[in-house]
């Protein structure tokens, strides 16, 4: 680029005028440096020819980022109508995260590039007068409408990098040299790549949600690790140090891919980096619009999956557990060679932001300490799948950035390459991608026997699984406290009043997923939560192993919301250690659960196919003094308990004989009724405007000694 691509603003300080015009500046580079882009395809044809068959034709990119604009101002209120609601359609989605054997097929009735670029210039117009006319205060924030400003700026420079790694694999015949976009003309013979110590350190990721400079979603919250030492490739793995690889018939050898990579190599008939090029004798490299001699001693672009399986044979070569990075310790490079963030002043110390060339450089130019190009030259693939951090959150106009990522087949980048502006300059910034997707992404090695290990990510989605959550951890509904808490709280007080004076061992039967335990450990010493279903149960087991629990609930339709619960939140946390979670049967349990002070059955016995066998079966489980802790609704169904096995709810001698008439027939002979029976409601929220509301009776009994 011919001047200094500005730099991601600050959105905080005193002058709103200023800043206005900070990002109006900020807003017309980067329309500029996009549509300057699109000006290297030669011809329209090259608009509609897919350069490959897992992604949109390039018409679709052009458009897609403008359109983005719009949308995301109709959902801030920053707009009120549309422009071309048919183009705002066609381009919305599809920005198509496919399986590499998932071919998109479909047919659209693409508009013509006039046609699109006449709608960029409505949208420039129509951004120009949100930024100039909008009210807005400083600092912008996360739930500001005016955050959709920057949300659509950084959108459409992620496209930027994107639409350049598609024009990238375009035919030759489809692109065309410009001024704007010149390449690097350094290159040499590969340097000897020697292994650099890493000291063991902390490393402490997140972003606060008020720090004033915007952010993707997946940026914010906390994560902490302690990241032993380890050793790293002072450089990228270059083309020349791949190439030994490739000659060693690296490609051709299965036993260095793992299935997934297999799956894609087949497929793809690949026998050498996407970007090579065969020639008589030797190699090219394909840069953005023509193909040049190989750069020996610039990065080698690959997949992760490539990447992985060199790293096999650089192992097997020569016996080191290698390896590629995990984001923490990507993170523990950076911190180790002391870097900051870009500088808004003056020219990037890496080959990034678009500060230098039009592409990569050789890996010996930028030195970060005893380092090259930690940050810079080409994004570098890590193990680590993409994950949340503690205490994140999605925005909710943006709800589909990360989310669909969480899946444990998008594996984290970082650094950022030459043509990596914005916020995906950023240290912080966390992208990802399928690991057969092409971006301008190399890697670097590492040699440690630190197994990788990789948080979960995922969220939960069974419905049935995310009431029940919602039900023991989420927010309180229709003014009815939490439930489970509520029992707790009465069993506990109960125990001291009427109990034994014991508080050493508590059994939570039928827990579901696992509130009322953990609350009753704030009193017991141990407390033992058992329930049927073994995905009830592994939700209290992730807790307490964890911490935390992601979840989706319904909210209309086919939407759905997204939440985090955390036991640090609800102030649990220490109690975990003191919880343990078992599936069992409450009508067959086994007898090595007993010795209990005192014993929680919440909305169980009505859902029990043998009720009597379980209520006959628990004083032998209870110490002398011990308490039975009942409560339920009593909703006798026969799907769930044959009418002869109901313990009341029935005519009984002409009369009606209620479950608690049957409860003190059954628990007569060994406990005395010490408290109850009293109403505890409960609430179940099925979507947003949809809730069960229920009525337990609560009955509390005494072991005879």
């Amino acid at each position: 680029m011919t001047s200094r691509f500005p730099r991601t603003p600050l959105l905080a300080g005193s002058d709103v005028e200023a800043k206005r015009a900070e990002l109006r500046a900020y807003f017309h580079a980067t329309f500029d440096a996009y549509e300057s882009l699109f000006d290297v395809l030669d011809g329209d044809e090259a608009y509609y020819r897919k350069p490959i068959s897992l992604r949109h034709p390039l018409i679709f990119y052009f458009g897609h980022t403008a359109t983005f604009f719009i949308n995301k101002f109709i959902l801030a209120g920053l707009v009120e109508r549309r422009i071309d609601a048919r183009l705002e359609s066609m381009f919305a989605v599809g920005v198509d995260e496919m399986s590499w054997d998932d071919l998109d097929d479909s047919r659209y009735d693409w508009p013509s590039v006039a046609e699109v670029a006449a709608y960029r210039a409505k949208v420039r117009s129509v951004v120009d007068t949100v930024i100039r006319e909008t009210p807005f205060t400083l600092p912008i924030g996360w739930s500001d409408p005016f955050w959709a400003v920057l949300m659509g700026i950084e959108h459409e420079r992620i496209h930027l990098e994107t639409s350049s790694v598609l024009m990238r694999q375009h035919a030759l015949a489809y692109v065309r040299p410009r001024p704007a976009w010149v390449p690097c003309r350094q290159a040499g013979d590969a340097p000897d790549n020697v292994l650099v110590d890493i000291p063991a350190g902390r490393v402490c990721l997140g972003r606060r949600f008020d720090e004033p400079i915007y952010g993707w979603d997946n940026e914010y919250g906390e994560h902490h690790a302690e990241v032993p030492a380890f050793r790293a490739g002072r450089h990228l793995v270059s083309n020349g140090e791949f190439r030994a690889f490739v000659e060693d018939g690296g490609y051709a050898d299965d036993r260095l891919w793992d299935d997934e990579g297999m799956g894609w190599k087949r497929f793809a008939r690949a026998e050498h980096p996407t970007f090579w090029v065969p020639g008589d004798g030797d190699w090219k490299l394909r840069l953005l619009t023509e193909e040049v001699a190989m750069p020996w001693d610039w990065p080698v672009e690959t997949n992760c999956l490539e990447a992985r399986a060199f790293c096999r044979w650089k192992a097997r070569a020569t016996g080191l557990p290698v390896r590629l990075p995990t984001e923490d310790e990507w993170n523990r490079l950076y911190d180790h060679a002391g870097l900051a963030d870009v500088p808004p002043d003056s020219p990037a110390a890496a080959n990034l932001h678009l500060d230098h060339w039009a592409s990569s450089c050789p890996v010996t130019t930028f030195a970060h300490g005893d380092l090259f190009d930690v940050v810079g030259n080409v994004w570098q693939w890590c193990e680590t799948p993409t994950y949340p951090f503690d205490g994140f959150q999605v925005h909710p106009i943006y709800d589909d950035f990360t989310i669909p990522t969480f899946d444990d087949r998008h594996a984290i980048i970082k650094g950022g390459s030459w043509i990596s502006t914005g916020n995906e300059s950023r240290h912080a910034s966390r992208y990802a991608f399928r690991r057969h997707f092409f971006q301008h992404a190399g890697f670097r090695i590492v040699v440690t026997d630190t197994p990788v290990t990789n948080p979960a990510s995922a969220y939960e989605t069974d419905a049935l699984l995310s009431q029940y959550v919602e039900f023991h951890y989420g927010d309180e509904a229709l003014g009815v406290p939490n439930f489970p808490k509520a029992l707790a709280d009465i069993a506990v007080e109960a125990h001291r009043r009427h109990g034994n004076g014991r508080f050493e061992r508590a059994l939570d039967i039928g827990c579901a997923t696992g509130r009322a335990s953990f609350e009753l450990a704030r009193a017991f010493a141990q407390v033992v939560g058992i329930d049927y279903s073994a995905r009830f149960i592994q939700v209290g087991a992730r807790l307490a192993e964890t911490g935390s629990l992601r979840y989706t609930m319904a909210d209309e339709g086919e939407l759905v919301t997204y939440h985090e619960r955390r036991l640090d939140a609800l102030g649990l946390a220490e109690t975990a250690g003191r919880v343990a979670f078992w599936q069992g049967d409450a009508c067959n349990l086994k007898d090595v659960f007993t010795d209990f002070d005192l014993i929680l059955a919440a909305n169980l016995i009505d859902r029990l196919y043998r009720p009597r066998l379980f209520l006959d079966d628990v004083a032998r489980r209870l110490n002398p003094g011990g308490l039975l802790v009942l409560a339920s609704p009593y909703t006798w169904l026969e799907e769930h308990t044959k009418r002869e096995e109901w313990i009341g709810g029935f005519k009984k001698d002409g009369e009606s004989y209620t479950t608690l008439d049957g409860l003190k027939d059954v628990l007569g002979a060994q406990f005395d009724l010490v408290q109850g029976p009293q109403p505890v409601p409960f609430v179940i929220r099925e979507t947003r405007r949809k809730h069960q509301h229920t009525v337990s009776e609560l009955t509390i009994w005494k072991r005879r000694s």
